[in-house]
């Protein structure tokens, strides 16, 4: 086997790790969570930071437009694409960068197709396919009341960033606010 050849298993099998590692802490946040707390109990970390226990039925910010085994199926058919480039740019010697972004996304699209697929069959909830995802962090950064004078929404409460989300939507996030940043080459190559 050439150096070559040796060097991308060795860097294949290091973003496989960093993906194992990222989807360990993705699960054993998620189980202590479903395991530990009533649905919709919160537990106040600061005035900013909150674990709140919710299960998102749909995608992000719990849309649910898409039928669920089509978006479970969408999730898994993404996943194994994202697998096989992750390889693919690995044995192009891509820039770090990009293969940490690619692997973080990865882990998080695989965490929470792991919720999708299984916990509703683990915790007697669903049928496979049919699970819901399990959120937990929420930073209601500022909490106030509209202005009475503000169109439409005069007197009624406002939070800033209320969106309650795990870690794995945290890596794909991250991942991506990393790729807008980082890796503007590898994105234009992409839409190219």
């Amino acid at each position: 086997m050439n150096i070559f050849v040796k060097q991308n298993i060795r860097k294949g099998l290091l973003y496989a790790l960093f993906v194992a590692l990222l989807l360990f802490i993705d699960q054993a946040i998620k189980l202590w969570v479903k395991n530990n707390m009533c649905l919709h109990e919160s537990i106040r970390i600061t005035d900013w930071f909150f674990i709140s226990y919710i299960e998102n039925n749909g995608m992000a910010f719990g849309m649910t437009f898409i039928p669920k085994y089509a978006l479970t199926l969408f999730r898994l058919l993404a996943s194994l694409y994202i697998i096989y480039y992750l390889g693919r740019e690995i044995c192009r010697n891509a820039r770090t960068v990009w293969l940490i972004c690619l692997s973080m996304i990865l882990a998080g699209a695989v965490g929470n197709l792991i919720d999708c697929m299984f916990y509703g069959i683990y915790f007697h909830e669903a049928p496979f396919m049919q699970g819901r995802v399990v959120d937990m962090f929420y930073f209601p950064l500022i909490v106030t009341t509209y202005p009475e004078w503000f169109p439409l929404w005069g007197g009624e409460p406002f939070i800033f960033f209320s969106p309650i989300f795990n870690f794995a939507d945290a890596c794909i996030s991250v991942a991506v606010v990393m790729l807008i940043l980082f890796c503007r080459p590898e994105i234009e190559k992409l839409r190219n």
